[in-house]
């Protein structure tokens, strides 16, 4: 029987215990190459685009450059989701790798344990991480002629608890016993492993957006659920009646659910809910991980490293707790 990819030697490349036997300034760069691979880490001024520029930290104090080309100060971190950081590099970096290394997510509170800092401190970074995840998918479209595609829905949030007395409980079913906060994601994968997941209130709203994020000439695969119909008129269509297949004839939607299959157990067994405004944030985390899978543990830190620091200040989590954005 074939060893599990996670199981394998090639999966772990990157240790905690690698990163926390760092110095600083072999943390700071590592950041610097992360952020100019194309000058191999020489840093390069965000104001005027100087490559120019000579270090000009005080004494004990954080790293600085100066640009020659136009006088102003800048970090490895500036203009970044890490800028104005108060932790030291070291710990962001160790913060990416423990992050990548929880295959189905990490939760606020274990974060700050981990790393020793304050709850709303983990909050915040992890949703910074998950920003830079889904500038992946900005503007991805899957599929192409002849490739297959699978959609599917599933819904999230809005859990009504039930009474205690038999006599008491209403069937949560029924819209008028539902809290009406209760959402729908929904994943649009490809059989490459690549996918777009975005958040609706139902299935049915959802239709224009697998329109656009499906390229035309592509076969997708959908279960029976009458919210896909209408999907006929521009694709070619493969459906399955999961009440008596999971896979019948090559239609199936396997991919989809087992994305599904990660979103949940994320819920269940790290964050325990996944709902309201940040939801679409946790969904896309999950479609990221589901895509890199198969990506060793060095890359995946590399990666986001990458994408966090090619990603400007984040709108919706710099001055969070202060009320600055909501």
């Amino acid at each position: 029987m074939s060893q599990h990819f996670l199981l394998s030697r090639a999966a772990k490349t990157l240790s905690l215990a690698s990163i926390f036997r760092m110095s600083d300034a072999e943390a700071e760069a590592m950041f610097c190459r992360v952020r100019w691979p194309d000058t191999d880490g020489k840093p390069v001024c965000p104001h005027c685009g100087g490559v120019d520029a000579y270090d000009c930290r005080r004494p004990n104090g954080a790293p600085r450059f100066r640009c020659r080309a136009c006088a102003k100060d800048f970090s490895v971190t500036s203009g970044t989701l890490f800028a104005s950081h108060k932790l030291p590099l070291r710990v962001y970096l160790a913060a990416i790798a423990i992050f990548a290394n929880e295959v189905k997510g990490k939760s606020a509170l274990a974060m700050s344990r981990d790393l020793g800092t304050s709850y709303k401190a983990a909050f915040v970074l992890l949703h910074k991480l998950r920003e830079a995840m889904a500038e992946e998918m900005k503007g991805r479209v899957v599929g192409g002629h002849g490739e297959e595609v699978e959609i599917d829905g599933g819904y999230f949030g809005g859990y009504v608890k039930p009474a205690n007395m038999r006599e008491n409980r209403r069937d949560r079913r029924r819209a008028v016993n539902q809290t009406g906060k209760r959402q729908c994601v929904v994943i649009v994968r490809a059989r490459d492993g690549r996918s777009v997941p975005a958040v609706f209130r139902s299935e049915g709203h959802a239709l224009n957006f697998v329109r656009t994020r499906i390229a035309k000439g592509s076969i997708v695969h959908a279960d029976e659920a009458g919210s896909w119909d209408a999907l006929h008129a521009a694709f070619e269509m493969k459906r399955i009646n999961h009440q008596e297949a999971y896979s019948d004839d090559g239609a199936c939607t396997n991919a989809a659910e087992s994305y599904f299959s990660r979103l949940r157990r994320a819920e269940i067994g790290h964050h325990h809910s996944v709902a309201g405004q940040y939801l679409l944030r946790y969904a896309q985390e999950s479609s990221w991980r589901e895509d890199h899978r198969r990506m060793s543990n060095g890359e995946q830190v590399s990666r986001i490293a990458a994408l966090a620091m090619k990603k400007k200040g984040s709108p919706n989590f710099t001055g969070y707790w202060q009320r600055h954005s909501v």
